[in-house]
């Protein structure tokens, strides 16, 4: 990794080392952005071997500072949903357009950042999608049995089945092989058929 992307990842980390929430991950407690960003770059690696900078800083910020923007400050339902969302992706696209306008990068990479991180590009570009396929393997592998505890069994098949619409091909296979619990495989599997 050359200088430039280790100053960009570092100034992301940063941030995201404040996050209140953590997560184990491989053994170790971290805060939770901070590890979901770094699986996401892991992601990418694996799916992109190539992949240029933009895509690799924006898995890295695709959720900086998520933390700030609770949930619980929308209306319930799909609607405030929405506009959480939303809220989150311009909030992501701001604070990486602060970080690497800091850091002089190039205002062309810079805006192909944001365009990822805000998911603009979404169903148009292959780097998007790459993204997305990332995002949504780290779900996968960190947020599932968890998930799982709280919801039922079909209302967590459901859950997977919106993901993997989401997802490439080669992403639900990776998804499909991911080291799970039995309970989890077999709620996996069932979402993988249900979309065929």
């Amino acid at each position: 990794m050359d200088a430039r992307l280790e100053r960009a990842f570092a100034a992301i980390d940063a941030v995201n080392a404040d996050d209140p929430n953590t997560l184990l991950v491989r053994g170790q407690t971290r805060p939770k952005e901070q590890a979901h960003a770094e699986l996401a770059c892991e992601w990418v690696e694996r799916l992109a071997p190539d992949a240029p900078d933009a895509l690799r800083v924006a898995a890295r910020a695709h959720h900086v500072q998520r933390w700030t923007i609770p949930r619980s400050e929308y209306p319930a339902g799909r609607s405030g949903y929405l506009r959480w969302r939303k809220s989150l992706q311009k909030h992501h696209g701001r604070i990486v357009r602060e970080i690497l306008t800091d850091q002089a990068w190039p205002t062309d990479e810079i805006d192909a950042v944001v365009a990822l991180v805000t998911k603009r590009t979404l169903g148009r570009a292959p780097d998007a999608q790459t993204l997305e396929d990332a995002i949504c393997l780290v779900f996968v592998e960190t947020q599932l049995t968890d998930l799982s505890v709280r919801l039922d069994a079909d209302h967590m098949v459901d859950v997977l089945r919106k993901t993997m619409k989401k997802m490439s091909a080669r992403a639900i296979e990776l998804a499909a092989a991911l080291p799970q619990e039995e309970a989890d495989r077999a709620l996996i599997s069932r979402a993988v058929a249900s979309l065929e």
